[in-house]
């Protein structure tokens, strides 16, 4: 039997008076005036915040590793690194290489659920391969196929039902059937990279996309004539939306702007994270293709690309308050039980409650991380926390 108290810390969605968290092997047993019981590790947080751990449904790498080395020491780098950011939950994200070398596939198919050292590897998100080629951003023409339930069987086979999303474009020839499979499949098909117009965005949800890769990025632009996918996502209810907040893939008043018209419930920012994250700015490798990182910004050198972030997933929901001026609350949220209800684990994760995951950041008031725990067990302390 594992035990853990948390004392003196404040809810992040109550954070008038101090209360006290009581674990027991991984859940939460308790939480109120209490007193801990003898002979516990008690983490005193000194009236600091606690929230839900965050889950980042868009993370290609980190502290050095990215998913598609194929190691399991790459995937413990990014498990351990987006701790540090308050991450305990996460979707490696990665693509298909039709013909090729897919052992990465594999690999992180045999992590998910194991311990990494950090936040959990919750399952793979998978951009592609049925995806635009016009609008391909980083991904390599190597990785992107047209529809097809062959390769669908063999990225199936391949992932062992650890599959969790798969970024599809749906006006791709063939696309719908491959929607409808995914969803019989329990995986959320997401809708990216994506030249589709209002009315094949439409069928794709239709057909059971419920979910947005990137809102913006690598989707088509909105015209008065034209509206494309962004207009059909926003009339879509049911329709959950990624946005990377860095104010940089998506101008800051944009981003309140689809803030305001998606509503709380349906944002998700995510990190869109790169093997730089965690790591000093400089030039780094993403599928045998150099890019460069500047003020938490990653492009291609050869042409400018943007292909993600460095940033971590604390500083993403800092600067969604910053740019839409929403609360602490509601921007916690979007970090947590939104992407929590779209992997359908809105029971366990992304909530503080009697019998939820243990699976918390304690947060300084500017949300930089104090500590993050895991299932019961602190995985980060700040230095001199």
């Amino acid at each position: 039997m594992s035990r853990l108290f948390i004392a003196n810390c404040r809810l992040f969605d109550s954070p008038q008076r101090p209360v006290s968290i009581s674990v027991r092997d991984g859940l939460i047993e308790g939480i109120g005036d209490l007193l801990p019981p003898p002979h516990v590790e008690v983490l005193e947080a000194g009236g600091r915040i606690v929230a839900p751990g965050f889950i980042d449904l868009h993370v290609q790498g980190a502290g050095g590793g990215d998913v598609l080395d194929g190691t399991v020491e790459a995937l413990q780098a990014i498990s351990r690194t987006c701790a540090r950011f308050g991450v305990t939950g996460f979707l490696a994200t990665t693509v298909f290489r039709p013909g090729g070398d897919n052992r990465h596939l594999e690999v992180a198919a045999r992590c998910v659920g194991e311990d990494l050292g950090g936040a959990r590897l919750l399952g793979i998100h998978i951009e592609g391969p049925f995806i635009s080629p016009k609008k391909r951003g980083m991904i390599l023409p190597d990785c992107i196929c047209p529809p097809s339930e062959r390769v669908l069987d063999e990225i199936t086979s391949l992932t062992g039902g650890s599959l969790r999303m798969m970024t599809i474009a749906p006006e791709l020839e063939g696309s719908l059937r491959i929607v409808e499979r995914l969803v019989e499949g329990g995986v959320v098909a997401s809708l990216g990279h994506t030249n589709a117009s209002y009315e094949e965005a439409l069928e794709g949800i239709r057909a059971g996309i419920s979910h947005v890769t990137h809102l913006f990025n690598a989707m088509t632009p909105f015209h008065h004539r034209e509206p494309g996918a962004l207009l059909a996502v926003l009339e879509s209810e049911g329709v959950t939306a990624q946005i990377i907040t860095d104010g940089v893939h998506i101008h800051p008043r944009v981003i309140k702007w689809a803030f305001k018209l998606l509503g709380e419930g349906r944002c998700i920012p995510i990190t869109d994270g790169m093997r730089a994250m965690g790591l000093p700015e400089g030039r780094y490798i993403y599928s045998g293709v150099e890019y460069e990182v500047r003020d938490g910004v990653a492009r291609y050198v050869a042409d400018g690309t943007l292909i993600g972030t460095a940033l971590g997933l604390n500083e993403m929901v800092r600067r969604l308050m910053d740019f839409t001026g929403c609360g602490l609350e509601a921007a916690i949220k979007t970090a947590t039980e939104n992407p929590a209800r779209v992997l359908g684990l809105e029971g366990k994760l992304g909530r503080i409650g009697v019998g939820a995951h243990a699976d918390l950041v304690i947060l300084e008031e500017d949300l930089s991380v104090w500590a993050t725990v895991v299932g019961g067990k602190v995985v980060f302390r700040a230095e001199g926390g």
